[in-house]
């Protein structure tokens, strides 16, 4: 039935990502021809990632209380309302105004997909299923820039690639509204683990008598109303487990803003650095569905394990070669490694947030992770350009991949202890 589904399931997110991947590159020259300078338009293009940190709570308000169908729908209307801005906006404020706007509906989109596949994907197929959703959101990114390059050379305007942004949104609303409905069509499926006791710990979170193992997100638990009281009732999995996967995002954040400043601060011109860049996301792009059958057929932990080692020791070692004789080819090599480590990280903190979130009513607790884990991918740039003011790029670098191997740790300790086992 899934299947079956997967026009419908993964078709609006597919035309979402690709509108939105080929105007990402071109924000920043949006904002330079209204006069802004190079660290004004990087607060504008950063006014799309705040937008989709402040949308995760409402949209997971929304999606319980009218549904992942109609939240989709008004996300791609309130996108619309952006695109608008962007392609008419006459002044700095409001072209920041409409990427916010942007960023809040991008929110309302993955949350709305995110909430249904939680509860609709049996527990043994879960990973493949979220990993492919999340190589909706890589095929976008990867692909989006060449439409915006082909649309600037056929069109001379930047705002083409806003248009056709918007033309992705219309024809992702009418696949959401005229298209068969996934929530109606696909029954709710059992995927609990079966459990010998319902007895709890401390934390209040359901325990496996045979394992000692916490299987929150496995077994539907009455979930309080309201999102802040959701919130606090999982404050335990949310400071945990939640700040690993924040971890992961801020790595993965980092990685596409360390490489491009590293290539320009050891010399490389920009078709060299693009090039290594690009190829980096190639490998990255074609690893994202292994990292979904790594994580059903063997465990969580050896999908998150090794992406964070590789990516918190490529940063590491990355960091040790800028003043080498062969600090282009040690880039090159680096950044590869990155890309094999964020590729195999595919799907990853989806999985994990449908893994723990109450199969009954996931969609607000799927806001407070959600939030969490776009939250730390908000501070990595943040904190990358702050340590590198400061200090040197070469220790922001460093800094990043300690991160990352702090965070495997973190993974390590909590994933066994709030992740269920499909028995």
């Amino acid at each position: 039935m899934l299947w079956r589904l997967a026009p419908v399931i993964y078709g609006p997110t597919i035309l979402f990502a690709l509108g939105e991947g080929a105007l990402i590159p071109l924000l920043p020259m949006l904002a330079a021809q209204l006069g802004a300078d190079v660290p004004t338009a990087a607060l504008v293009a950063s006014a799309l990632v705040v937008g989709q940190l402040c949308g995760n709570i409402p949209a997971g308000w929304a999606v319980a209380r009218i549904g992942e169908r109609a939240t989709m729908a008004i996300g791609g209307g309130v996108a619309m309302i952006g695109v608008v801005g962007l392609a008419l906006s006459p002044h700095l404020p409001l072209l920041t105004a409409s990427a916010f706007v942007i960023g809040l509906a991008a929110a309302a989109f993955g949350l709305a997909r995110h909430s249904f596949m939680t509860t609709r994907v049996p527990l043994w197929f879960r990973a493949r299923a979220l990993s492919l959703l999340g190589g909706t959101f890589r095929l976008g990114m990867f692909v989006g820039p060449f439409i915006a390059a082909g649309l600037l050379a056929v069109f001379g305007d930047e705002h083409a690639a806003v248009w056709f942004f918007g033309v992705c949104l219309v024809a992702a609303v009418l696949l959401v509204l005229l298209g068969r409905d996934p929530e109606t069509d696909v029954a709710a499926l059992d995927s609990a683990p079966t459990r010998r006791d319902d007895r709890r710990d401390a934390a209040g979170d359901l325990v496996a008598e045979d394992s000692g193992e916490v299987i929150t997100g496995a077994v539907p638990v009455a979930a309080p109303a309201g999102v802040f009281r959701t919130m606090w009732h999982h404050r335990g999995v949310l400071s945990r487990l939640g700040l690993a996967a924040a971890s992961l995002s801020a790595v993965r954040s980092a990685r596409q803003v360390a490489l491009p400043l590293w290539g320009l601060s050891i010399g490389l011109d920009a078709q060299t650095i693009a090039l290594v860049v690009g190829i980096s996301g190639a490998i990255d792009f074609a690893l994202f569905y292994a990292s979904g059958q790594v994580m059903d057929r063997f465990g969580r932990l050896w999908a998150a394990l090794p992406a964070m080692i590789l990516m918190g020791a490529g940063f590491v070692a990355l960091a040790f070669t800028h003043d080498t004789d062969q600090s282009a080819m040690w880039f090159a090599l680096f950044a590869a490694v990155l890309g094999v480590g964020n590729g195999l990280s595919s799907g990853i903190l989806l999985t994990l947030g449908a893994d723990v979130a109450p199969q009954d009513d996931p969609a607000a607790f799927l806001g407070s992770w959600r939030t969490l884990t776009d939250a730390g991918g908000a501070i990595a740039p943040l904190l990358v350009s702050g340590i590198a003011a400061a200090m040197s790029l070469a220790v922001a670098t460093g800094a990043m991949g300690v991160v990352g191997l702090v965070g495997a740790a973190a993974f390590a300790r909590w994933v066994p202890r709030f992740v269920p086992r499909a028995r």
